[in-house]
């Protein structure tokens, strides 16, 4: 008597494509959401060292905006799929010079 079951039918394939797809999906979705987050914290801290004009406001605006500009930096594989769409990342390079500029302007209106 044969110990192991011969079978005519393939055995079929596991469909880890899907979750990796899933996965990637809500990654990116909550990638962006959480870059999206940093962006508005630098933007109410610009607002607030606008209006109080202290070194510590301006420093903690500063470091705000160098954090957002470390994550618009393209990523590598395999993390690709944790970044904002290149056309927001650009937009938002674009703030975060204009930022640095307005930063300069109030150190300087400080001084």
């Amino acid at each position: 008597m044969p110990l192991a079951i011969s079978s005519t039918i393939p055995a079929a394939k596991p469909k880890a494509r899907t979750a990796i797809t899933i996965s990637s999906t809500f990654g990116s979705a909550y990638s962006a959401a959480e870059i999206n987050a940093y962006i508005a914290i630098r933007e109410q801290l610009l607002a607030e060292a606008e209006e109080v004009l202290t070194s510590a406001k301006l420093a903690s605006t500063g470091l705000a905006n160098d954090f957002v500009q470390g994550c618009l930096q393209p990523a590598r594989s395999p993390y690709e799929a944790q970044c904002l769409p290149e056309a927001d990342a650009i937009r938002e390079r674009k703030r975060c010079e204009a930022v640095r500029n307005r930063l300069v302007e109030l150190r300087d209106d400080a001084a």
